[in-house]
């Protein structure tokens, strides 16, 4: 099981955002609880995910989530459709 982050690219409020995302519910909140995310910020719109900044980004892969692809991203929430 794991958890993903894609590119940075999204401006919001002066910060470039990305998206993290995981196979489980579980393994995300455990790494936004790790890299100080409040839960509260969960979206539940297609795919349970976070919108964390940049820095947030490189705090969790230095926990082990593992940077994808906007096309690894649109597979993730095809899946996650079926």
């Amino acid at each position: 099981m794991s958890v993903y982050v894609d590119a940075p690219i999204h401006r919001f409020r002066g910060m470039i955002m990305c998206h993290m995302m995981a196979d489980t519910p579980e393994e995300l909140h455990e790494m936004a609880d790790k890299i100080g995310v409040a839960r509260r910020h969960a979206q539940h719109k297609t795919l349970l995910h976070y919108d964390i900044c940049k820095s947030k980004r490189g705090l969790a892969i230095e926990y082990g989530a593992i940077p994808i692809s906007r096309r690894e991203v649109a597979h993730l929430i095809g899946e996650a459709r079926r």
